[in-house]
């Protein structure tokens, strides 16, 4: 059975993050998607809010797990998962040196775990969390973010009054 993790913030999730989540599903037999804890960051969204997000956005699946690792490296929670991929989506030149590095230093530590790498289509190539929390905030805000991320995310940046 082929199993991967894809994990990130999902702070929110996107609409890239579904794609990626949807590309990963026709991949692979068993797909874990995985939010980790980077604190180095400061989230808008509890861990709770964004695996419920994460929840609400995808379809059910016994293919899909919705989960959560905290103070591990991701190849060391693959690893325990016993996934043999990593899914990184690369949408820009620094997305790509940044996830070659990592590929690399993933390969010493566990050289049995491979890194799959996606490329978005063009429409949501630029999607990114921070960037959906940049559009929030000017009046209007609500008819350009609506586009970009899922329903249940949407409903819950409009229940905060836009304020993340």
């Amino acid at each position: 059975m082929r199993t991967a993790v894809y994990a990130g913030s999902f702070d929110p999730p996107t609409n890239g993050h579904l794609w990626m989540i949807e590309q990963g599903l026709e991949m692979f037999d068993h797909l874990i998607v995985a939010i980790g804890n980077n604190p180095s960051k400061r989230y808008s969204f509890t861990v709770e809010e964004r695996l419920e997000l994460l929840r609400e956005s995808t379809k059910t699946s016994e293919r899909l797990v919705i989960a959560h690792f905290d103070n591990r490296y991701l190849v060391d929670y693959a690893k325990k998962m016993g996934a043999k991929y990593i899914l990184r989506g690369i949408r820009s030149p620094n997305d790509y040196e940044y996830e070659r590095v990592m590929r690399h230093i993933n390969a010493d530590m566990a050289p049995e775990v491979n890194t799959v790498f996606l490329m978005p289509p063009r429409d949501i190539a630029e999607l990114s969390s921070n960037m959906i929390k940049g559009l929030i905030g000017p009046a209007g805000w609500e008819e350009t973010v609506c586009r970009y991320v899922p329903e249940p995310v949407f409903r819950s940046l409009a229940a905060r009054g836009g304020a993340i």
